[in-house]
């Protein structure tokens, strides 16, 4: 019993040194691209801002704390809207929002398109059938409509829009772990695994699904590009939360003014600059982890 111990206790230490170096090894490659640190500063500067935003943030940004349209000054570093609310203080609380929407609904539809795509492509035959003709359903149908009639049907809230975007954005994770499935269920290991009478989940969520997993991540990360795109844009339609701060909200409220015509910029630029840099950090990051964990793309790097 005590050697079976000690077998044990050193197998767990010598899995954690191997994860430790591995780890190494990808931090070593990723801070060798210009690229990704950039995309990472990006990153990581607007979850510090987010995670700030109770202290960095000088007002309410619901509260009516100035004239309507002042100009940027020393009271109000962006001006305020049409109401009288700060637009800077708008501006960290809605770093919240679009990161928090992003993550859930890039976790959610990664999770959907994820067992989709795994039991369709483990399984195969009337279940394989099933599942890929939903997918291309949703594929077919225009997502934006479907966003925009869901969004509408269920309310406006923020969970709202996080299921909404999830819903319609599951299609190419289950697409990508499909092929993927189909790949490395024929490699002699799943082979061998099934011979000594693995059962199948045993098979997918241990021999298969671990070799899937970088692609999974770096397809999340462009999921979450798009779910705060996304989220932008329904709160610059109307169909966003109304309560809650969102850079597409402050766009929505600076077009219903006409901030572009009036030359109210202060009202426009900013959170659209904050929409471009957030996507660029994330979209570089992705790039990035795309090179170093695919092997044909990094040969082709270096």
């Amino acid at each position: 019993m005590a050697q079976e111990r000690l077998t044990k206790g050193s197998l767990r230490r010598e899995r954690f040194s191997t994860s430790v170096r591995r780890l190494r090894g990808f931090w070593a490659l990723y801070k060798q691209s210009h690229i990704a640190m950039f995309g990472l500063f990006l990153v990581l500067a607007f979850i510090a801002v987010a995670l700030a935003a109770p202290w960095v943030a000088p007002y309410d940004p619901r509260a009516l704390v100035g004239k309507p349209f002042e100009r940027p000054g020393e009271d109000h570093i962006l001006g305020t809207d049409q109401v009288g609310r700060d637009i800077y203080s708008q501006l960290i609380w809605g770093s919240r929002i679009s990161l928090m929407v992003g993550l859930f609904a890039s976790v959610f539809s990664v999770a959907i398109g994820t067992a989709i795509g795994l039991v369709s492509g483990y399984l195969r035959g009337p279940i394989d059938t099933v599942l890929m003709r939903i997918t291309d359903l949703f594929i077919t149908l225009p997502s934006i409509p479907l966003m925009l009639i869901l969004a509408a049907i269920i309310g406006r809230s923020v969970w709202n829009i996080i299921l909404v975007i999830a819903v319609t954005g599951w299609t190419g994770t289950a697409r990508m772990v499909r092929a993927q499935t189909l790949s490395i269920k024929e490699r002699p290991y799943v082979e061998a695994a099934r011979s000594v009478g693995a059962r199948d989940s045993q098979i997918m969520f241990r021999h298969i699904l671990p070799n899937i997993i970088p692609l999974i991540f770096a397809n999340a990360i462009v999921g979450i590009v798009n779910a705060i795109l996304a989220e932008s844009g329904l709160s610059f339609l109307g169909l966003g939360d109304p309560t809650k701060p969102s850079w597409g909200l402050i766009l929505r409220h600076a077009n219903e003014v006409g901030a572009m015509a009036t030359g109210r910029l202060w009202f426009i630029i900013p959170p659209g600059v904050c929409i471009m840099l957030i996507a660029i950090g994330f979209a570089f990051s992705s790039y990035s982890l795309d090179q170093i964990m695919n092997p044909r793309l990094r040969e082709r790097r270096g």
